[in-house]
């Protein structure tokens, strides 16, 4: 079956803004209950995590069967987030909301051959190492940087702040608008799968 993560991730935060929004959100979750701020090895693929507090259920949808069976990794630096093993069928301009499939061996704008995918993952890689990158929109033409595209189906977030939830039931959207408001107005992704 597997283990489930939910993951609300800041797009819009820096290195420099990272470890303080983190601080912040981190002192709101110990404040309500939601997690205990000492940090257990709770979390699957991580040294350490935050366990569920006495009031975890305050973040999640009433229809759960099982409490969390994990924690809270708060990621701080620059960190691709996936939803597992399933790639997203197109990514979506934010400039002209063009789909760009990410499939299509055939792409007449793909150079050399390269599918739209291959230079989406190029990207990734690049502002993973740097910090920065840019892919053309086939139908705008304008260089969009990697980490502002959306994608359907199999969510994708580029950032340096991430709360990745570990098998705990149902995020609430009331409870991930009260932590996106913590966040400065930055824009956030919601992003959610199995491993």
């Amino acid at each position: 079956m597997g283990d489930r993560f939910q993951v609300i991730v800041d797009i819009d935060a820096g290195e420099a803004d990272a470890l303080r929004l983190a601080g912040r959100v981190l002192e709101w979750l110990v404040a309500e209950g939601v997690v205990l701020a000492e940090r257990t090895r709770c979390v699957p693929g991580q040294p350490l995590g935050h366990p569920p507090g006495p009031h975890w259920e305050r973040a999640v949808t009433d229809d759960w069967d099982l409490a969390p069976s994990d924690g809270l990794a708060v990621h701080t630096r620059r960190t691709g987030f996936t939803s597992g093993a399933d790639m997203p069928g197109a990514a979506h301009c934010p400039h002209c909301a063009a789909p760009t499939p990410l499939d299509d061996p055939d792409d007449p704008d793909a150079p050399d051959g390269a599918t739209a995918w291959q230079r989406f993952s190029t990207a990734m890689q690049t502002w993973h190492d740097t910090g920065a990158a840019t892919v053309d929109c086939p139908a705008c033409a304008t260089a969009v940087p990697v980490q502002d595209w959306t994608w359907d189906e199999a969510p994708v977030a580029l950032g340096h702040l991430g709360f990745e939830f570990w098998n705990w039931p149902d995020l609430t959207d009331g409870f991930r608008a009260r932590l996106t408001a913590l966040l400065d107005g930055h824009r956030t992704a919601y992003v959610w799968g199995r491993f």
